[in-house]
């Protein structure tokens, strides 16, 4: 498993290079901009979940790393296993190097909007992180919040009709060709009986 962690970081570290430069030229020519990179989310979902990813970052050194993703698990009520926690850790960790910047914590909220989550308990983060923040969003932010969930499910509902509406259409399409080819080789065999005569 080390060696695996190793020869991924390595890769990355060749790859680095070979896009021109040494990791740290590479760090400092690309600035991250969550507004223009992630554009699903408005500026207030981001700064709110700066605000969380600040939280939980207790050393201020801009990432979060085992010891505080473990805090953040126990204090979402969700307390993880050192391997699980490895486990969250390399899903979304990038740049190998076994923390989680602000960006892979957004990509949190990406993959699970995205439904590409395989990680349990980054969807619990996600959960327990994709709450209004009436102090951020106000009154009115959070009835349009509670409004658009509403109609998520609704339109979630009415896909989820139109799917059984569609699957039993099929099976009738499907019984009426049964239905069709039992009365063909009833025909064909009452044909045939009638030219051995």
């Amino acid at each position: 498993m080390a060696t695996d962690e190793l020869a991924a970081k390595l890769e990355r570290q060749q790859n680095i290079s070979a896009e021109g430069g040494s990791s740290g030229e590479n760090a400092s020519m690309k600035v991250f901009n969550p507004y223009t990179e992630f554009p699903e989310f408005s500026r207030k979902e981001i700064q709110h979940y700066q605000k969380m990813f600040k939280h939980y970052d207790i050393d201020k050194n801009k990432f979060i790393d085992f010891e505080e993703l473990k805090r953040m698990m126990e204090k979402l009520g969700s307390p993880q296993t050192h391997l699980a926690l490895k486990e969250m850790i390399k899903e979304i960790d990038e740049d190998f190097d076994g923390m989680i910047s602000f960006r892979e914590f957004l990509l949190i909220f990406r993959k699970a909007a995205a439904g590409e989550l395989k990680n349990g308990s980054l969807m619990e983060i996600y959960r327990q992180m994709y709450v209004v923040d009436v102090d951020l969003e106000g009154v009115k932010g959070a009835a349009n919040f509670f409004t658009a969930k509403i109609d998520e499910q609704s339109a979630s509902k009415r896909m989820e009709e139109e799917i059984l509406t569609e699957q039993q259409e099929r099976r009738e399409k499907e019984d009426e060709k049964k239905k069709n080819r039992a009365a063909f080789k009833e025909k064909s065999t009452f044909f045939q009986q009638q030219t051995a005569k």
